[in-house]
């Protein structure tokens, strides 16, 4: 009954840019003419052949994909199941971010647009849209917290070796939710030439939908890797950290109307769900407006936003994009959380047994496996959607005080 429920309802945004209750563009009068030329046409220029060529092209031969799905086999063993890792810590800048900033600026060159702006928290995003502003020599400006700055220092400066300019957020948190604040004031004034490449799926409406799609090459690979390597194209979970959600989005896309797929979403539990120092959104939020739609979000009684806490700069966010709000209300999707500690001893556990250092946003999804309980013959995958070079400095705290 629950499956064919699951089969009548739609999980793709609809013409009015909501995913069930969720979404829309909530933006103001200025914004008005850059959000509307986006709706209109982004559906069409990423559609044209052209682009789809050179989208491709850039993947394969700039990105490096496909990247590969690893059978964990020491974590499988230990966990049960036949775990697979999604290598998106094997992309070109350590991240699935770039796979979004490549379809972004390819749009926005095609949009006639000099500049662009960006907002990043654990700096992954900010990396891939530096890098991808190098490639097509477009000025770069990217904000970011300054608690995020301090954190994420060697991001920080392969984003000003790539030419782009860092400016920090010295608001609120002063972390991703500010830099965002920053980043959409800045699009704000300028308008005309200037394209804001969002990382993750929030924003206005296209923008979810959008990143999702580019993202989406993630869960398209996974159908025909698993396929050569297990016989189908379906898994039985897929699991993946959340913050905003982009990597979830792409991991979860082409199987979000495959309701024998279970979705596996992992939010930052912080210091504890209950704490007063968490990021667990679908744990600790309701329906508001942020950041130009609706979604769930941390907020108090009168409307204001809650501060969130992460051990990792990536999932420090007050709120979900609204995919995944929907997915959370219909129960698509399940929704876990994982503490700080669960989260870094998930993140050492990998590097020992696989020989692979995650990046502190993966190793939530990884700190959950043992709540699983996966039978022998289930087939996992989980998105491994960065690496850990630029934790090393939490990773070198936690040894030197163990």
């Amino acid at each position: 009954m629950i499956e064919s429920r699951l089969t009548e309802k739609s999980f793709e945004v609809d013409q009015r840019g909501y995913y069930g209750n969720y979404g829309g563009a909530f933006v103001p009068e200025m914004l008005h003419p850059n959000v509307e030329e986006l709706q209109q046409k982004y559906l069409a220029l990423i559609s044209e052949e052209s682009f789809q060529k050179q989208f491709r092209y850039l993947l394969k031969n700039y990105v490096g994909r496909p990247t590969p799905l690893y059978y964990a086999e020491r974590l499988s063993a230990k966990y049960g199941g036949r775990i697979y890792l999604k290598r998106e810590d094997l992309c070109h800048t350590g991240a699935h971010k770039v796979n979004n900033t490549i379809g972004q600026i390819l749009l926005a060159q095609r949009l006639g647009k000099k500049k662009i702006v960006a907002e990043t928290g654990a700096g992954q995003h900010g990396v891939a849209t530096a890098t991808v502003c190098a490639l097509m020599n477009l000025e770069c400006i990217v904000y970011m917290g300054e608690v995020d700055i301090q954190r994420q220092a060697p991001n920080v400066a392969r984003m000003k070796m790539l030419g782009a300019e860092v400016r920090a957020a010295t608001c609120g948190s002063k972390t991703l939710k500010d830099a965002t604040n920053e980043a959409m004031r800045h699009w704000i004034n300028n308008p005309e030439d200037t394209h804001y490449i969002i990382g993750s799926v929030v924003g206005p409406h296209p923008y979810p939908d959008m990143v999702a799609r580019f993202q989406s090459v993630i869960s398209e690979e996974i159908r025909q890797q698993l396929m050569e390597q297990e016989g189908r194209e379906t898994p039985d979970y897929v699991m993946a950290c959340v913050g905003g959600g982009s990597n979830a989005a792409g991991a979860f896309y082409h199987y979000l109307h495959t309701p024998s797929v279970k979705l596996v979403a992992v939010e930052a539990a912080g210091l504890g769900v209950d704490s007063g120092h968490s990021a667990a959104t679908t744990a600790l939020g309701k329906p508001g407006v942020l950041h130009g739609s609706k979604t769930i979000l941390m907020q108090t009684e009168d409307g204001q936003v809650v501060e969130p806490y992460s051990i990792s700069a990536g999932l420090d966010y007050p709120g979900i994009g609204p995919i995944h709000a929907h997915l959370f209300e219909t129960g698509r999707a399940t929704f876990l959380s994982a503490t700080d500690d669960e989260v870094v001893e998930a993140a050492f556990e990998l590097t020992r047994l696989e020989g692979i250092i995650p990046a502190l946003e993966s190793s939530h999804a990884l700190a959950v496996l043992g709540r699983m309980n996966f039978s022998p013959e289930d087939v996992v995958v989980v998105n491994l959607s960065g690496r850990g070079d630029k934790d090393m400095g939490t990773y070198m705290k936690k040894m030197a005080d163990s």
